[in-house]
């Protein structure tokens, strides 16, 4: 495990190590990055000793078109981790499909997995004690703000206990349908999923998220009843 105050991108970094020859398990935490990224290539943004930038090496076992259950293990360990650490009510933290934690019905972690050869990347943001005038977007939150405690050492500890766990799971059964489906605030909501991140109509589907199937991708059912599943895209819980 290392750490750095600052760098460009954790995930980024980690790639490049393991293109170099480092093996599974190596971790990098760093308290800021200046050219972070999110899904679809958006930039993540975060405040110099507010939050912490952490990335995971692994080598998975299940095949690589089993590997879009990756992101949501992390928000499982995320979810798992806050609540062990800060000791949240039940219910406080919960996962937006694919891959946001929150607080309060507020985004305090966003995830981005990748893969590298035979490896992946696995890399979590996670806002620790930014104010208000901090947040990147309204509907961000953190710790502090939720009035949690919000120590690095101890919630980084949490998370990456809760990991190793979720991980050796997912490696032993290659999917995590029931407990996410549990967990996830996404399921059984109204929703609105943009498959097209780039435009404002397009690729726009609406319904009741039903459940994942065994690759993780939401399943949506619409007003004529028709079920069908969808990989990618921006979901917005409409109710």
């Amino acid at each position: 495990m290392e750490w750095c105050e600052r760098t460009g991108s954790t995930n980024e970094d980690l790639a490049d190590r393991a293109r170099a020859g480092a093996r599974p398990g190596l971790v990098l935490v760093a308290e800021h990055q200046d050219t972070g990224r999110a899904r679809f290539d958006r930039q993540w943004r975060d405040v110099p000793g507010t939050s912490t930038a952490i990335s995971a090496l692994v080598a998975p076992d299940p095949e690589p078109a089993q590997w879009g259950w990756l992101s949501i293990l992390v928000g499982l360990a995320v979810r798992e981790g806050v609540e062990a650490c800060t000791g949240a009510a039940p219910g406080r933290v919960s996962l937006k499909w694919p891959n946001d934690v929150l607080v309060d019905g507020k985004k305090i972690c966003g995830i981005l997995c990748e893969r590298v050869g035979d490896m992946a990347v696995l890399g979590w943001g996670l806002n620790l004690s930014m104010d208000e005038s901090e947040l990147p977007v309204p509907t961000a939150t953190s710790l502090y703000l939720a009035h949690l405690p919000h120590g690095k050492d101890e919630v980084t500890a949490h998370v990456l206990t809760s990991l190793q766990r979720w991980f050796e799971r997912w490696q032993r059964t290659g999917q995590l349908r029931d407990e996410f489906t549990t967990a996830c605030d996404t399921m059984g909501r109204v929703v609105r999923l943009h498959q097209d991140v780039e435009s404002a109509s397009a690729g726009i589907v609406e319904g009741t998220a039903v459940g994942v199937d065994e690759t993780g991708a939401i399943i949506i059912e619409d007003a004529a009843g028709e079920r069908r599943a969808y990989g990618a895209g921006d979901v917005i819980h409409l109710r």
